[in-house]
């Protein structure tokens, strides 16, 4: 006998179609599964062996063959165990009813019980936009997937659940419900109160996440760099939904959802330890999976250390940087994962440290901190919008310290320029989502960030004594109107072109 199953593979962050074919036929019993399987697929065999036998159903001793198509398509991953199962079972008779438009996907234990698997999400769109009856799926993975509106969906437990939900059982009813909230945000964890003085730095770090610019922050050890940085995030605006199903599809393709996790609804902050690859930086692998600037979509990617990276480590950053996607080529397709992140980066001056600091000497010779510098090569640096020096801090007791600025007040002010622009700036290409000032070019920039007469003569002398290339004079402008932003006014003056070029000049 033959059945059919539906399942989906998932390749980048997309869903695609597997159809699961299982013929159950009289031979020399065997056990042949084809259709580009990997070693965890090919695995299953066992797994679906056991979990069938050990729920009380019997195991057919013929010949079974299991196709995977289509063919050309490499299949990974644990979640072909339920659909194998379920197709043996059903070749064999013991699933009378009706499978198609059913999508089914799950992992095995070897006693029958069904565990979560990852890249759900991106499954169950994809299901939704087939059109298909329902998805038949681990009861671990129903917060996921329940994010996903006209889809009905199908959560069990164990095998036995499985073969009775596709003959037209009731669900089981000691099944709890399940809550897809996100976890509370801790609001005194990370909130810019905690930071003493150092004003210049949360003026840069409070426009680039205004603007969506990058920023590197440059200072002695001590002087709260790691610590302003792991704030950003806080400052940025809610997501939207379409942003908020981006980043749980990302984050559910990498397998990192927390178990019983919904649609994620706080912005990702990733801080990668700088002997991080260029592979887990931006993707990759035999089958390819999202890398820590996809994870940070939409969210602040933080580079602590940033000379101490590998420099191909660093340069694989600047297309990503430009363009807001990576494209991983492999030898048998190749694969796009969004990569929209705020860089925020921090750094020595100089391999102690010490460099400019009025109360510890420096002890590297200049040709020792040229070379430390120039560990952060000129083009990577040219796409850095802010670059800020940060101060050493004085000392004296936290009683004495006056508080600094919360984050909720510098988050509305955050919050109004991104209103502003997204009033006045078109949309990303194939998304609801506003394109921010940093984001503009062509005839975009020339609409919106065009100074006015006085902030136009500064622009072009300073252009001439900083010899600014083209992209860093567009860089300027786009700063420059995420002030003029901030501030509240339509036209960009010569202060807004003033205070872009104070931050740029710190390069």
């Amino acid at each position: 006998m033959l059945a059919l199953l539906k399942t989906a593979a998932v390749i980048g962050i997309e869903a695609c179609p597997v159809q699961v074919e299982v013929d159950v036929s009289f031979g020399i019993p065997g056990f042949t599964m084809v259709g580009l399987p990997d070693a965890s697929v090919r695995e299953s065999r066992d797994r679906v062996r056991s979990a069938i036998r050990n729920s009380g159903f019997d195991y057919p001793q013929h010949r079974i063959t299991v196709n995977l198509s289509p063919a050309d398509l490499r299949k990974a991953g644990s979640a072909f165990d339920l659909p194998i199962a379920l197709g043996i079972l059903a070749a064999s008779g013991a699933i009378p009813g009706v499978m198609e438009d059913v999508l089914v996907l799950g992992e095995l234990s070897l006693d029958g019980v069904i565990h979560p698997v990852r890249g759900v999400l991106p499954v169950a769109v994809s299901a939704r936009r087939r059109a298909l009856r329902g998805v038949l799926l681990p009861y671990g993975n129903l917060a996921e997937a329940s994010v996903v509106k006209g889809t009905a969906l199908m959560p069990v437990r164990r095998l036995t659940d499985a073969v009775a939900a596709l003959n037209g059982a009731p669900f089981p009813a000691d099944l709890p419900p399940v809550t897809a909230q996100p976890p509370a945000e801790d609001e005194g964890e990370s909130d810019f109160a905690d930071v003493y003085g150092q004003a210049l730095s949360r003026r840069a770090l409070e426009i680039g996440a205004a603007g969506g610019h990058n920023v590197l922050l440059v200072g002695p050890p001590g002087a709260g760099k790691t610590m302003m940085a792991r704030r950003v995030a806080g400052l940025l605006p809610p997501m939207s939904f379409d942003e908020a199903l981006e980043v749980t599809i990302i984050h559910s393709v990498a397998g990192l959802l927390p178990p019983g996790a919904g649609l994620l609804a706080r912005r990702p902050f990733r801080a990668p330890h700088h002997t991080i690859s260029d592979v887990a930086l931006v993707g990759g692998g035999s089958v390819p999976r999202p890398g820590e600037i996809s994870l940070a979509h939409r969210g602040v990617l933080f580079l602590d250390e940033m000379p101490e990276f590998g420099r191909r480590v660093l340069d694989v950053l600047r297309q990503p940087l430009e363009e807001g996607i990576v494209r991983i080529a492999r030898a048998a397709r190749t694969v796009t994962f969004p990569a929209r992140f705020m860089l925020v980066a921090a750094m020595n001056p100089c391999p102690c440290g010490f460099l400019g600091d009025t109360r510890r000497p420096c002890r590297c010779t200049p040709s020792q901190a040229a070379q430390y510098s120039a560990r952060v090569s000129g083009p990577l640096r040219d796409r850095i919008d802010l670059v800020v020096d940060v101060p050493a801090v004085l000392p004296g007791a936290p009683g004495e310290r006056p508080p600094g600025e919360p984050s909720a007040a510098m988050r509305a002010r955050v919050v109004a320029a991104r209103a502003r622009q997204a009033a006045r700036n078109p949309r990303e290409r194939g998304s609801d989502t506003t394109r921010v000032n940093a984001r503009l070019e062509g005839r975009g920039l020339r609409a919106f960030c065009r100074p006015d007469r006085a902030g136009g003569r500064l622009l072009g002398d300073a252009g001439e004594r900083l010899a600014l290339p083209a992209r860093a004079h567009d860089r300027v402008l786009r700063v420059a109107r995420t002030i003029a932003d901030l501030a509240g006014d339509a036209e960009i003056a010569r202060e807004h072109i003033a205070e872009a070029l104070q931050f740029r000049g710190s390069s």
